[in-house]
């Protein structure tokens, strides 16, 4: 069995009618609830409390968690669609559960069983909402650069450090926090433990980061002065075993990432065939002039492909499959995607699209982030290309 496999055992009971009769739901809920309020709250840098509150009834926050602990138990394939939609109109919402999710994910795949029956029937109904403490303001992509050390004490490990880029870590109730529990290991991945960090004296808040896109959403500065884990909140109850815990949930996370990458284009198209028809010159509507059709071929078509790089990543996840290179793939062609079709909806709607009274310019500033976020679309194309040596050496 696979690392991830157990996180999926229960899609067999996901049907093609349970599954449409789901995105049926998310797209009315997102036409009711998510659409009316997106320019709003994102110019306004507002957090939606009320959404929040709808993804609990919808069970999001129980997605890819196992039924037997209370989740949905929906295969990687499905979870991507619900991504998809949501993005195509406000990106940013995704990043509640999103980041929840890959923390429960964790949980489940890598946990003791007593952490298992403790967190995941709470993350799954959003009593309890989570996210990754990974980054630090010196450490991204090279993970194991990170200072933040976790000292053994008794029954309890003392913290210190600091993370940067933490989405969920104002509203939220807890992060899944990469530590060094032993900073002189050699190498240094050997040196590195997950933390269950559930807010209390230490975990400071220290600010919320202002961001050009990705608005709304509590990403923040983190400070651990002298913070205090219980050992029982050790992830798996062993050290050392951070890295291999962290790699272990990449393959998902790039596929979420896959997804709202695929969703802002998609939604930049829309927008963009949209607005073509309704916006004339020299007599006619702008989509009978080739330029724009030249525009709005290619976007479409980077479209459909971006879901299908996703759809295979998804489903090569769902058997337990090792996907690292299918998963980068989608990450980086639907991310670069979602910028292409942003900012080629920024040309077709012209001056307008400088104007925040049309929402082209919201996926314009939120499309880059998906560039970088879950590793660099640098650092993607290197991972397909040792993969694609490695399956096929000589």
């Amino acid at each position: 069995m696979s690392a991830h496999e157990n996180t999926t055992s229960d899609a067999f009971e996901w049907g093609a009618e349970e599954e449409q009769a789901l995105l049926d739901t998310i797209d009315a809920w997102v036409e009711k609830s998510v659409a009316p309020i997106a320019m709003e709250y994102d110019q306004e840098d507002k957090y939606p409390h009320e959404l929040v509150e709808d993804m609990k009834e919808l069970g999001l926050f129980g997605a890819t968690i196992s039924q037997q602990y209370g989740g949905l138990g929906l295969p990687a394939a499905i979870y991507a669609k619900i991504v998809i939609r949501i993005s195509s109109v406000w990106m940013a919402p995704t990043g509640i559960f999103n980041s929840h999710l890959i923390m429960a994910s964790a949980i489940e795949r890598a946990g003791t069983e007593a952490q298992k029956q403790h967190y995941l029937p709470k993350m799954a109904s959003g009593e309890l909402r989570g996210g990754i403490g990974l980054t630090e303001p010196n450490a991204g992509t090279d993970l194991q650069a990170i200072r933040t050390v976790a000292k053994l004490e008794g029954d309890h490990y003392v913290v210190n450090g600091a993370k940067t880029w933490i989405t969920n870590s104002l509203h939220g109730d807890m992060v899944l926090l990469l530590v060094k529990t032993d900073p002189n290991a050699d190498p240094r991945y050997r040196g590195m433990s997950m933390l269950i960090a559930e807010k209390g004296d230490g975990f400071i808040v220290a600010k919320k980061m202002k961001k050009s896109g990705y608005r709304s959403i509590d990403t923040c500065e983190l400070v651990f002065e002298n913070y205090k884990v219980p050992v029982e909140r050790l992830l798996g109850g062993v050290e050392g075993q951070g890295f291999k815990q962290t790699l272990g949930g990449l393959e998902l996370g790039r596929i979420n990432v896959a997804a709202r990458g695929c969703g802002i284009a998609e939604g930049a198209l829309h927008l963009s065939v949209r607005y073509a028809q309704e916006r004339k010159t020299f007599g006619v509507p702008i989509c009978e002039h080739q330029a724009i059709q030249l525009k709005l071929g290619e976007m479409a078509s980077r479209v459909e492909a971006s879901k299908l790089l996703i759809d295979s990543a998804a489903k090569a996840f769902d058997k337990g499959e090792r996907c690292d290179m299918e998963a980068g793939m989608a990450k980086y062609f639907a991310t670069e995607t979602g910028a292409y079709c942003a900012e080629e909806g920024m040309r077709i709607f012209g001056g307008y699209s400088y104007s925040t009274e049309y929402e082209i310019e919201r996926f314009h500033r939120d499309a880059m982030l998906m560039c970088i976020g879950e590793g660099t679309n640098e650092m993607q194309r290197i991972i397909i290309a040792k993969q694609l040596v490695a399956r096929n050496a000589i």
